[in-house]
């Protein structure tokens, strides 16, 4: 995750607060906003939710982050709307159709993008609604023709899809791109925006986040300060890039809203255990089950050998493998049954399941709260004296 913040929609200024602690003025909700990445793909996701109502919307989703976006929304206590996609992308695939099997969510995108299978089709001066917020739909097709931009009901945020990247733009060269179209959608839907309205894009390749329309305006090499144009169609003419490399699986993907994704990195749901999958990437699993499942499992306490024999007490048949020594000695432990990590609290032994993901085990699971939830519970130890 890359920005995490609450906006407050009574002030242009951003302010920090903790997604449990947002509160309301008079009838106005707190907006709580999350800036999230796909590496692989450079895209840009972003969760926007009214505090109050906890109704959310998702802009951009990619299909391969889908688990780690429901179980942000879950963590959150987020309702998720609507996912929101700016155009048919052609370097990822759309996580819209994961997410709405996953959340119930409705899949909204434009109705000049050309793709099937969405609930709800955007036009220019559309409203997408969330609790008492919502994000009006400007037009501005160039990189493709069907792209839009998003911007917040007070005009402090807004999102602008492959149309406005910070320091450049979407390229025009395919999927109906037209640079003359392309210019006139930035200056006439965007740089009229309010100076200190934030712009965040749907991409960006150097680790850059956000950008305003003050700056973009002033110092965009490709059509801000005097550049007319003209000289914004001779530029976007000569770019000279290859297509992208996903672009002939994601645009016909895409055209379905993501309905035909097939990525074989998504790996099904772990059948062994219901496990809970965290926004930190960790498959916990909780102490109910275990206790009633102890001779299915291989548990590994990864406590120090005073924790282990202390006053907390261990788990039966729990194997002592400190998580100093754990990638050493990873191999004293089969691949079969599936392994669950134990520690004093949880935060070691969620370590410990990455360390044996990373040699090899795929059947991992961390005990959520560690041995301090287990004894507060009242299940069954060793050696305890609490």
């Amino acid at each position: 995750m890359r920005v995490g913040a609450e906006f407050s929609c009574v002030r242009a200024s951003r302010r920090s607060a903790s997604p449990a602690t947002a509160t309301s003025r008079g009838n106005v909700s707190a907006l709580i906003f999350r800036q999230l990445f796909d590496q692989q793909s450079s895209t840009y996701t972003y969760l926007l939710a009214d505090s109050g109502t906890r109704e959310a919307v998702l802009i951009d989703p990619v299909f391969e982050q889908a688990r780690r976006d429901a179980a942000l929304l879950d963590e959150l206590g987020l309702r998720l709307l609507y996912t929101i996609d700016t155009h048919v992308h052609a370097d990822h695939v759309t996580g819209a159709w994961m997410l709405k099997q996953r959340t119930h969510s409705e899949i909204a995108i434009s109705a000049a993008s050309g793709a099937g299978g969405a609930d709800r089709y955007l036009d220019h001066g559309d409203r997408v609604t969330f609790g008492a917020r919502h994000l009006g739909v400007r037009a501005t097709p160039g990189h493709t023709n069907g792209c839009i931009s998003l911007v917040l009901d007070d005009q402090t945020l807004a999102f602008t899809g492959d149309c406005l990247l910070i320091r450049g733009t979407g390229r025009t060269d395919f999927q109906s791109g037209d640079p003359h179209a392309l210019f006139r959608a930035v200056h006439q839907q965007l740089f009229t925006l309010p100076d200190t309205c934030l712009l965040y894009p749907a991409h960006d390749y150097r680790g850059l986040t956000v950008t305003s329309v003050a700056e973009e305006r002033r110092f965009n090499p490709r059509l801000g300060g005097e550049l007319c144009e003209d000289d914004f169609v001779g530029y976007m003419t000569n770019l000279g890039l290859p297509h992208p490399r996903q672009i002939d699986v994601a645009v016909p993907a895409n055209l379905k809203c993501g309905v035909a994704a097939s990525d074989p990195s998504q790996k099904p749901l772990p059948g062994w255990a219901p496990l809970t999958y965290t926004f930190a990437g960790i498959w916990e699993i909780h102490p109910q089950w275990l206790e009633e499942h102890l001779q299915a499992v291989q548990i590994v306490d990864v406590r120090e050998p005073d924790e282990y024999d202390g006053p907390l007490g261990r788990i039966p048949r729990a194997k002592l493998i400190s998580l100093g020594s754990l990638a050493g000695r990873a191999a004293e432990l089969a691949k079969a049954p599936p392994i669950v990590t134990v520690c004093r609290a949880g935060g070691r032994s969620a370590q410990a399941t990455v360390i044996l993901r990373q040699a090899g085990f795929d059947d991992v699971a961390n005990l959520a709260g560690g041995m301090l939830r287990w004894r507060a519970e009242g299940r069954v130890v060793e050696n305890g004296s609490l």
